[in-house]
């Protein structure tokens, strides 16, 4: 029998991904293995697909080769032009972002989030699909805001083979997978 274990988790927002804290909520109120870890994270204004694991020799593996897709609405409608320039790398505080793929998309039907993300009427917004091969902190929110697009939501759907609309996965729930399924 395998002893590693892989997990998928739906992380709410304003969840830590990590087991404590004194003034957030983290995972450890989801029941969730013991011993297990995030294979990277999400900070807790980002919501979405959370890959747990005991795994330590695959964590960093699987993040140095495997894509992170995120759908991200941003305050206002992107121009085509700052669509390639995200794509082909921006300046941030920590350096230049690797090439990703960038693309507007409709609203992908996520459940509302609470609190709700702020609306103005005079300010229009887009849903965006990103493709990430890194991972740097924050670096989705500080893409878009470099070329002025801020970002409201976040949410990763996707990390290496497993896309969260493969799995009946609400907000907070969670799933034990193969690692076949993630690679």
């Amino acid at each position: 029998m395998n002893p590693f274990q892989y997990i998928i988790f739906n992380k709410p927002y304003g969840v830590l991904s990590q087991f404590t804290s004194d003034d957030h909520a983290t995972l450890a109120k989801y029941n969730l293995p013991a011993g297990v870890y995030a294979a990277g994270r999400l900070d807790k204004d980002s919501e979405g697909l959370l890959l747990l694991t005991n795994d330590g020799g695959f964590i960093k593996k699987f993040l140095d080769r495997h894509q992170r897709k995120y759908w991200v609405q941003v305050e206002r409608i992107p121009e085509k032009s700052d669509i390639q320039t995200l794509s082909k790398g921006v300046k941030i505080k920590s350096g230049v972002t690797k090439p990703c793929q960038v693309k507007i998309i409709d609203p992908p039907g996520l459940e509302e989030r609470i609190p709700p993300v702020r609306f103005r009427k005079t300010v229009p917004t887009a849903w965006l699909e990103m493709s990430l091969t890194e991972g740097k902190n924050r670096q989705v929110r500080k893409m878009t805001a470099a070329v002025g697009y801020p970002t409201l939501r976040l949410f990763r759907c996707a990390l290496g083979k497993i896309h969260i609309n493969d799995f009946d996965l609400p907000p907070g729930s969670w799933k034990e997978v193969k690692k076949s399924q993630i690679v």
